[in-house]
């Protein structure tokens, strides 16, 4: 009787537990073989090698590099940030800019856009910008349903996030609150 029951919860567990303990694995190697960046190249067998599992099961799920380092990047990057209801479009906007600013401060965030950027090309810079994208137009929608007219993503995306990314990755200028509020300025002249 005893060995039923101790088999039961095996039949009962979820095929996709092992899945999400791979897909952890792999994920905290990539960051933490980005963040350690000892010269190390970035390679699926070193990935594989870090994470303690086959590089076949990598090669499999994720492909190549720059498509682990975009799902990483995805996955770190989705619902970071809470887009903030100030009640006005400047002041939604300055929280995010705010917060972005903090967020890419950060030395592992960093890290990881330059080697999403670096390494997974198109498709890194589109995991990198594609919920920040998607909060702005959540913070652009909110103010339409206000009765505002705020401007287009387009020109939100270049007048905001544009600026933070490139002085972040490309300068070693700050990202201090008083120059992203700026960025708003720019964007929402008064």
């Amino acid at each position: 009787m005893s060995t039923t029951a101790s088999s039961a919860p095996q039949a009962g567990r979820r095929p996709g537990g092992r899945s999400a303990r791979v897909r952890a694995a792999v994920h905290r190697a990539v960051r933490d073989l980005v963040a350690d960046d000892q010269g190390e190249q970035l390679t699926i067998p070193v990935v594989a090698a870090r994470a303690d599992v086959h590089a076949t099961t990598i090669y499999r799920r994720w492909g190549t590099v720059g498509e682990l380092l975009a799902d990483v990047a995805s996955s770190r990057f989705t619902g970071d940030i809470v887009v903030p209801d100030t009640g006005s479009l400047r002041g939604d906007l300055e929280r995010y800019a705010c917060d972005l600013a903090k967020d890419l401060c950060d030395p592992d965030t960093l890290a990881l856009v330059r080697a999403t950027i670096g390494i997974g090309g198109e498709q890194g810079a589109a995991a990198c910008r594609g919920e920040r994208q998607q909060q702005l137009e959540a913070v652009l929608e909110r103010e339409r349903g206000r009765g505002g007219r705020p401007p287009a993503l387009e020109r939100t995306t270049d007048g905001l996030l544009a600026p933070l990314y490139y002085r972040a990755v490309f300068t070693d200028e700050p990202l201090t609150p008083e120059w992203a509020r700026g960025l708003v300025s720019h964007l929402l002249p008064e």
